[in-house]
């Protein structure tokens, strides 16, 4: 790790101390940690939480049983000697009904109940409107820092760049970096009037100014930037790896990470490690000096990063990814199979769990209530939805194109947060694959129009939110351009008028989609396009998942 400024003279520095009595007073920058002495700093973390505040059905995760283990880890520590420190790297955000209705203010304050210490604003901090995001900065008793987040109007930044804590004598800086994918990915309603800039030069920038301004001895950035081996980032704006690569070697000592979602354990130098299962080992990944981590999603994980800061160099100790009662399926004697933790099972926190029950059950009468059921599952898995057509997706356009008498239908994968089991399906369920509350839009092309915009949308990329299900239309994609188009079974006429729905994300120019709110033939309906595909689903039951599976009316070649 590069030495700072200080470290170089920590020695005299502390002999100049000892002779003058004053000199640590005189000069407030002056490092006040001892020379020769040995520090323990631990940094702990998670990531993209995604309104997971309660445990699953299965008993896994939920803020209870990880203050459970924070605590414990805190304890330890604190026997040793050393100090803890608590870092999120956002996205505390969208992805269950319970909190989603409540805007986070169950995962909000149970943060603080957690003891978070700061945490980095991530993308998916401005699904709702920036009134919202000012809510949850008052309930928050911890910075929600973003260093790149401009008001473009003013120029100035929106949200604290960067927060400092002393620790031991240390001084530890962490600052705050968002996606400037945020602007591409983010509802094009609610930041319109903000600027997310490059978070690479702003973090080149603002360490600059630490430098000279507070001196700190350790610099952490608290990122949602996402994680890419080796920096292969795809379509994806540049994550962690771009942004230690981009700086001087060392000055980041540290990057607790967001956004890709996945336990960063490496194999080798750039090098994933494919095979890592909860409860395995985990090296983290070094980039240029840098350390960088990232706690898959959910609350599954606690990071856990022991350091030793001796005479102004930071070394990492241990490294470990804690499952907070994950579990596994076993084969039991009978042929049956069982979930069982993994490690032993972390209890719950009592005054946590009591705090968060009527959160919790505040919206059960209403989202548990059964609305239609299945004969199989609608498959809407990260990992499938943004590769392929899937029987989920066209059932989420055929609402849409059915709710606005339009003759095809587009829809994002991004905008499919999950899968729908076989069996019963609940309101529930319903919010959980559409949290977001985007409205429904249709616009009237004619046939020459709609291949422009298909040669936009139809070619993204897939892994990537942008990726499109369509229902009603088929079409060759070959060599970034469409062809074949088939409307209703019928040749795409370049002359006839036809009519799309897309969510209001896209149409606005969410996921780089083209703009069509200014077309002359767009409509908003106004209809959420989660109650769109609740009454599809009450009207349609049983669904017959078959119906809406994909019968080769893509090609990809």
């Amino acid at each position: 790790m590069k030495q700072r400024l200080f470290a170089k003279t920590a020695l005299t520095a502390a002999v100049l101390a000892t002779l003058s009595g004053c000199a640590s007073q005189a000069d407030s920058t002056a490092p006040s940690w001892q020379a020769d002495e040995t520090y323990k700093l631990t940094i702990l973390h998670t990531n993209d939480h995604h309104g997971r505040f309660w445990q699953n059905k299965y008993g896994e995760y939920g803020m209870a049983a990880r203050k459970t283990l924070l605590d414990q880890i805190r304890t330890e520590v604190a026997a040793q000697g050393g100090t803890t420190l608590l870092l999120s790297g956002g996205d505390i955000n969208t992805g269950v009904p319970e909190s989603d209705l409540q805007d986070a203010e169950p995962d909000f304050k149970g943060m603080n109940m957690l003891g978070y210490d700061a945490m980095a604003l991530g993308n998916h901090e401005f699904d709702n409107p920036l009134e919202v995001l000012r809510k949850q900065e008052e309930w928050a008793e911890f910075p929600m820092l973003s260093a790149n987040i401009y008001d473009k109007e003013t120029g100035e930044r929106l949200f604290q760049p960067y927060q400092i804590f002393e620790q031991q004598g240390i001084k530890i800086a962490v600052i705050g970096l968002t996606t400037e994918d945020t602007a591409k990915i983010g509802n094009p309603e609610y930041i319109g009037g903000v600027d997310f800039r490059d978070p690479k030069a702003e973090a080149k920038k603002l360490i600059a100014e630490l430098e000279e301004t507070e001196n700190p001895d350790v610099i952490i950035a608290a990122t949602h930037m996402g994680h890419y081996e080796n920096g292969n980032r795809g379509v994806n704006a540049p994550g962690d790896v771009a942004l230690a690569r981009y700086l001087e070697e060392g000055d980041l000592d540290m990057i607790v990470g967001g956004h890709s979602q996945e336990p960063v354990c490496m194999e080798g130098p750039n090098m994933y490690n494919k095979n890592f299962n909860p409860g395995d080992e985990c090296q983290p990944d070094q980039q240029n000096g840098t350390w960088i981590v990232q706690a898959h999603e959910w609350g599954k994980y606690v990071g856990r990063a022991d350091f030793e800061f001796k005479n102004g160099e930071l070394q990492m100790v241990s490294y470990d990814l804690i499952p907070v009662n994950l579990k596994k399926k076993v084969k039991l004697a009978d042929g049956s199979k069982k979930r069982v933790f993994i490690e032993d099972e972390i209890a719950q926190n009592e005054e946590v769990k009591t705090f968060l029950q009527p959160y919790q059950e505040r919206g059960q009468a209403q989202l548990n209530i059964k609305i239609s059921e299945s004969n199989g599952k609608l498959e809407g898995d990260r990992n499938v939805v943004r590769f392929k057509q899937t029987n989920l997706g066209r059932l989420i356009a055929a609402s849409h194109m059915q709710r606005a008498k339009a003759d095809f239908a587009v829809m994002n994968s991004g905008g499919v947060r999950d899968s729908i089991a076989a069996g019963d399906i609940t309101y529930k369920d319903v919010l959980t694959v559409q949290p977001f509350g985007n409205i429904v839009t249709y616009t009237d092309m004619s046939g020459k129009e709609i291949m422009d915009y298909l040669n936009a949308v139809a070619t993204k990329p897939v892994d990537s939110g942008a990726y499109a299900q369509f229902y009603g239309i088929s079409m060759t994609v070959q060599n970034g351009a469409v062809s074949n188009v088939k409307i209703g079974g019928k040749p795409l006429s370049l002359t006839e008028t036809y009519r799309f729905t897309i969510p209001s994300f896209n149409a606005a120019g969410g996921d780089g989609y083209p703009k069509v709110t200014g077309h002359p033939g767009h409509v908003n309906t106004g209809f959420v396009d989660a109650e769109v595909l609740k009454e599809f689903l009450q009207a349609n039951s049983p669904i017959d998942v078959n119906k809406y599976a994909p019968k080769g009316e893509m090609i990809y070649k």
